[in-house]
């Protein structure tokens, strides 16, 4: 890969308000009045790091542990960084067993995250993680990617393999599988995935409609609805945001562009060679099928099971057994 420029930092101090210069920027100092920043503890902040002229919000802990193993989280659709705000005190927090560095960014177009016109395939995405990545001095990290992030990790384990430890994709198969040898369960599942890749079609659906529209998912993908409850407002409030909603289609948009990709590595049988956990929820997307077993023909090692009692959004229903999850498969794989 090319050198990319140098990465921008700034951070915020304020939960709500306008982003603070660290040093020099392309990007003038915006204020966002609508935007709720999550800052979980002291060691966690929120900053905004250009990439090749696009800003990304992330939220970032800083352990005192000059030493911690990095993990990077990447959140998928209809949500933001914001996901995983039950995971990332599990993992670095005071009363961690083992305190990790994490990162969690917005993806492109997502949240706080600019929406450019393009670059919504995952090559492109991945290659902005890296670029975070890049700008925090990171090397190599361990990677969670629930749903559209999930696709994302997957694309840069591939592309990047040196820099990715281990991958643990949560509630997807991978892209390729779906779209070459999906069944009607499949079709009926992920109907919206079908919609969201026409163009201009889905925008004209919701516009003026996106809580409705959201809301939808949120209530027949979950099982522990209570735990997403509190939280649908604010993801309402980021796909509100101008762009938002297009710049998530775009995402889907780039579904063929994706495909073509994976069915180049699948025909020279490029694999995954990192350690992989798959996860899904037992009442989730992916019920009643061993998504593990999907992930094999991708994979050279790969590890996975249901969740029992949850849905397709693992960090927020199951924090508690995903983190534990994660430290035993983490630990194996060292």
């Amino acid at each position: 890969m090319t050198d990319r420029p140098p990465a921008t930092v700034r951070t915020r101090d304020t939960d709500i308000g306008v982003l603070d210069s660290s040093g020099p920027s392309q990007f003038p100092q915006r204020t966002l009045p609508r935007a709720r920043i999550l800052l979980l503890d002291e060691t966690m902040d929120a900053r905004f790091i250009t990439v090749d002229d696009n800003s990304f919000h992330c939220l970032v802990s800083e352990p005192a542990d000059d030493s911690a193993e990095a993990v990077i989280l990447l959140h998928g659709w209809p949500q933001t960084a914001g996901c995983w705000r039950d995971v990332i005190p599990r993992l670095h927090g005071p009363d961690a067993d083992a305190r990790y560095r994490v990162v969690a960014p917005d993806l492109r177009g997502y949240g706080l995250s600019d929406k450019p016109a393009d670059g919504y395939d995952k090559r492109s995405m991945a290659w902005d993680i890296l670029g975070i990545m890049d700008s925090l001095g990171i090397d190599r990290a361990h990677f969670v990617g629930h749903d559209r992030g999930g696709r994302v990790a997957h694309r840069l384990a591939l592309d990047s393999p040196e820099r990715v430890a281990t991958l643990t994709v949560l509630d997807i198969a991978p892209t390729h599988a779906m779209f070459t040898n999906g069944r009607m369960r499949t079709a009926e599942g992920y109907f919206h995935w079908l919609l969201h890749m026409q163009k201009d079609l889905p925008e004209a659906l919701t516009a003026g409609r996106t809580a409705e529209y959201l809301r939808y998912f949120f209530e027949r993908w979950t099982v522990r609805r209570d735990r997403l409850d509190p939280h649908i407002d604010d993801y309402v409030r980021a796909f509100e945001q101008p762009g938002a909603m297009r710049a998530a289609f775009d995402d889907y948009r780039a579904t063929h562009e994706d495909v073509a990709v994976d069915e180049e590595d699948f025909r020279a049988q490029r694999k995954l060679t990192m350690p992989v956990l798959a996860l899904w929820g037992a009442g989730g997307l992916a019920a009643n099928t061993d998504i593990a077993t999907v992930w094999e023909s991708y994979t050279e090692n790969v590890d996975g099971r249901a969740i029992p009692d949850c849905g397709h959004f693992i960090p927020e229903e199951a924090p508690e057994t995903l983190v534990s999850e994660l430290r035993e498969f983490w630990s194996q794989s060292r």
